[in-house]
């Protein structure tokens, strides 16, 4: 059983692409498993390059996405910044047709799809772009569908996330901790113009997914758009435990030269055990007037958003009407998101929420070997010392469709493997 990880990014000097992947990599990403995801990606005109270098003294790894001619400069807005390109002299491996028309949502999800990486892996990538394109299409007024990513750099915005994706997986990452992103002032030279920072797909993501952004005197912009919809999309809580010990750091180094060092640092952190309340939150909101078809939509919405449950209760409210009370459960890091889910997916004109203590018994998941295929077995542990076992539902209909038999049959054949179950439910 692995024990769940937790992750602290500290951003005090902000977020882009290129530091979180530096910094995960430091923090013991496996960069040969990496490298095998980038090198299967059907994208052209890059190569990845890892390397150290010195910020402020500190040895900090460095991640670099280096475009041939036919693609625009990694650090965009630097380049727009100074009016200037910059060109680069290396020798390029990739060998595929150049991917200039991957340029919107729909095509960059085709290219995730079709890159060989794990399936946790492509849900964060997925989920990453996702939250960009909502921000852009609503600072440029138009369909998610229809944003066009040279804001962000199409091809090297594709690699920045799907590494950070594939790190996060590869560390098997749990929890991520960001208590804030500290963003700089003034303006910035981009295609549309002159932009006020922090730039509007930044405020767009802290506003829609609930970031706290902290405005420092740095002259610059320190959150890049994709950054921002990194942290958004990982997410899960907002405050450090008390206590905690640190189980390992890494430093990534961003690329921008500012009086305040461009350093993002990772932490892997374990809770210091104490005696106190596991709480979650509970959202609730009464619906008479959206379709079925629309109530399941927003059920599967919120589970893709990290919700712990989600349910419907038929009631009946005010002139005798028929409704349904959703109630979701989730941690304190997503309410926002969750919210705006809610929000923007149903009629709803208000919700109620509630911060709420629990009582959790142990668990953990164990792999059982059946003649036909495996099964995963959630394993409580009561108060008294009681073992539970509970097979997982969906282990458990995965083989049965694989083998062609019901649900009972695999049950029965569980059971007389010796590992019976309180009861028998499948959770």
């Amino acid at each position: 059983m692995h024990k769940a990880k937790t992750l602290y990014l500290e951003c005090n000097s902000g977020i882009s692409g290129d530091m979180t992947v530096a910094a995960l990599l430091d923090l013991g990403a496996d960069e040969k498993v990496l490298r095998q995801v980038l090198d299967s990606m059907p994208v052209s005109g890059f190569e990845v390059e890892i390397s150290r270098v010195k910020k402020a003294g500190l040895d900090v790894c460095d991640f670099n996405v280096i475009l041939d001619g036919g693609h625009e400069n990694h650090d965009h807005d630097m380049e727009y910044l100074h009016g200037h390109g910059h060109s680069h002299s290396h020798e390029h491996t990739h060998n595929h047709e150049h991917t200039h028309e991957h340029c919107h949502l729909p095509e960059i999800q085709k290219i995730i799809r079709n890159t060989e990486m794990s399936e946790r892996a492509r849900a964060i990538a997925l989920r990453i772009f996702d939250i960009l394109a909502r921000a852009e299409a609503k600072a440029h007024g138009v369909g998610i569908e229809e944003v066009h990513f040279h804001e962000v750099g199409a091809v090297d915005s594709i690699v920045d996330i799907t590494a950070a994706a594939v790190c996060l997986d590869n560390l098997d990452v749990t929890e991520v901790i960001i208590p804030g992103l500290s963003e700089g002032k003034g303006t910035i030279r981009c295609q549309h113009g002159i932009l006020p920072i922090p730039v509007p797909a930044v405020v767009n993501i802290a506003q829609m997914n609930g970031l706290s952004l902290q405005i420092t005197d740095v002259f610059g912009e320190l959150v890049t758009p994709t950054g921002a919809a990194i942290a958004a999309a990982v997410k899960t809580k907002n405050e450090l435990p008390e206590k905690f010990t640190i189980m390992k750091t890494g430093m990534g180094g961003g690329k921008r030269e500012y009086e305040r060092p461009s350093i993002l640092r990772a932490m892997l952190i374990q809770e210091q055990e104490e005696h106190k309340g596991d709480f979650i939150y509970k959202l609730e909101t009464n619906i008479d007037d959206c379709t079925g078809e629309m109530l399941g939509y927003v059920m599967e919405r919120l589970f893709d958003n990290g919700a712990a449950d989600v349910s419907y209760t038929p009631v009946y409210m005010k002139k005798k009407r028929p409704a349904y009370l959703l109630t979701v459960l989730c941690e304190e890091g997503l309410v926002s998101r969750l919210e705006n889910i809610i929000f923007r997916d149903t009629t709803t004109i208000g919700i109620r929420k509630v911060r709420m203590e629990r009582a959790v018994l142990k668990r953990e998941i164990e792999t059982v070997r059946l003649p036909f295929g495996d099964i995963n077995i959630k394993k409580c542990v009561l108060p008294d010392g009681t073992v539970r076992k509970y097979p997982e539902y969906e282990t458990v209909a995965q083989l049965a469709k694989k083998t062609n038999k019901s649900m009972q049959e695999i049950l029965d054949i569980y059971k007389k493997s010796g590992e019976e179950t309180k009861d028998g439910r499948v959770e």
